[in-house]
């Protein structure tokens, strides 16, 4: 079992701390979550609280996860860094494709791509982008990723994207593993036929069983048989009893977020605050498990 950390959107000034923190107790990876703006009005709902209730998150830092991975490659030599989830249809392909392999290259393949569906409009009118297609683009945007992250000439064409037949350089050595967070039908589909893992943003051991055994049916119907990574996040990674049983059910990665720590706007938390629970979180769950 791997364990990952989620500093749950903390003092920007706290990261590289952090990271070394999170690496010296035993953490695997350091993950990330993305943001780009706040509306101001919106009719979105968030779909990770019961109501639906978005204001929690006014104010909150979210800092750029390829420019903070960064930070956070430089102070560590084994810790590895993931997006949980990178929201991916309101974003430009190739210059997306060229920040995955940027930050590939000079963490030495310590980045993982996690991505997903922005659950608010306003953020596909904020950048331009179609809100309607965003299904269909998530498909594509997979595949351009890819092609483009292999050093080769790669050209696309689609209803969306036109994209001349172009490389980029450098390139990392193994290519990116991308992972796709999501609880919906369709992206449990598309997590399935497309990519090489799964996020679970929550849910409880019978929710969870349930997915990953929808997802393990749709691997077979696609005849996918490649390594497939099972991530989780929520209440049951907090025990180890519940851990075993995770990796029981084939998860292979859980990220402890710490949420009860902090829900929004105005953050209290020190740094020695959170380096002594993510410490805490390693005596009591990651020594017992390993």
């Amino acid at each position: 079992m791997r364990f990952g950390y989620h500093a749950t959107m903390c003092n920007p000034a706290f990261y590289g701390e952090l990271a070394k923190a999170a690496e010296a107790a035993g953490f695997d990876t350091f993950t990330l979550p993305d943001s780009i703006c706040y509306p101001e009005d919106a009719d979105s709902k968030y779909p990770y609280n019961d109501d639906g209730s978005r204001e929690f998150l006014d104010g909150v830092p979210f800092i750029d996860p390829f420019i903070i991975t960064a930070w956070m490659a430089a102070v560590t030599s084994k810790l590895k860094f993931s997006t949980s989830v990178l929201k991916l249809p309101i974003r430009n392909p190739v210059l997306l494709a060229k920040q995955v392999t940027s930050i590939a290259v000079i963490t030495n393949n310590r980045f993982e791509l996690g991505i997903g569906l922005s659950p608010w409009k306003e953020d596909f009118a904020a950048t331009g982008t179609d809100y309607k297609s965003r299904g269909e683009r998530m498909g594509q945007m997979i595949e351009i990723i890819r092609g483009l992250s292999t050093g080769e000439y790669f050209g696309y064409e689609s209803e969306y994207y036109h994209i001349p037949r172009i490389k980029l350089c450098p390139v990392p050595t193994k290519p990116v593993r991308i992972l796709y967070g999501s609880h919906a039908e369709p992206g449990l589909r598309r997590a399935a036929r497309l990519c090489d893992g799964w996020i679970s943003a929550g849910g409880h051991m019978n929710e969870i069983a349930d997915m990953i055994g929808r997802l393990k049916d749709y691997r077979a119907e696609y005849g996918q048989t490649g390594h497939f990574d099972l991530q989780v996040m929520g209440p049951e990674v907090y025990h180890p009893e519940s851990v075993k049983r995770l990796a029981d059910l084939g998860v292979e990665e859980v990220h402890a977020a710490f949420r009860d720590a902090y829900a929004g706007g105005a953050d209290t938390r020190t740094l020695e605050s959170m380096i002594a629970e993510l410490n805490h979180y390693a005596e009591i769950v990651i020594h017992k498990v390993r």
